[in-house]
């Protein structure tokens, strides 16, 4: 072994102390390097990944709006669709049973069973609005031959 000498300046303390702080300073910066050598790769990434995900989350947001937006019209739609076609089932239960056009707004219900009950119900207090055939020949009768001839000269031009 060498033998001890002892420091005796500022100077020789420095000298050895910054030796071992260099040494120590080297040493923990190449295990940092080691260990956390991809750290600006890694920095990076992430920012990269933190502006792909607030552009996914802004498109889904735009995406939410349009299909809620969808979601409405067809809603709408759908309505609609419903409407016409209780309407046209009113229009068809009425003029079977022969209520008067205007009173197939009048009838209630939501499918054809209960829309055909309510309308029976109305024909039994109102009655039927079925025409019945005349007994007789409505047309007059002509007697004399001025409006005779007349009458055939029409009846001619409507042939």
């Amino acid at each position: 072994m060498s033998e001890f000498t002892p420091i005796e300046t500022q100077e020789q303390l420095n000298s050895i102390i910054g030796d071992r702080i260099r040494r120590a300073e080297e040493n923990a910066e190449k295990r940092f390097s080691e260990k956390y050598g991809d750290y600006e790769a890694v920095k990076t990434q992430n920012s990269e990944l933190s502006q792909q995900v607030a552009q996914l989350t802004e498109q889904l947001q735009r995406s939410t709006e349009t299909i809620n937006g969808n979601k409405a019209i067809v809603d709408d739609l759908t309505a609609k669709v419903q409407k016409y076609e209780t309407a046209s089932v009113k229009t068809k239960v009425a003029l079977e049973l022969g209520l008067p056009y205007q009173m197939a707004e009048r009838l209630t219900g939501t499918d054809e069973e209960t829309i055909r009950k309510d309308a029976e119900e109305m024909v039994k207090l109102i009655g039927s609005n079925r025409p019945t055939a005349p007994l007789r020949s409505t047309e007059p009768n002509i007697q004399n031959s001025e409006n005779a001839a007349w009458a055939t000269m029409a009846a001619k031009l409507n042939q």
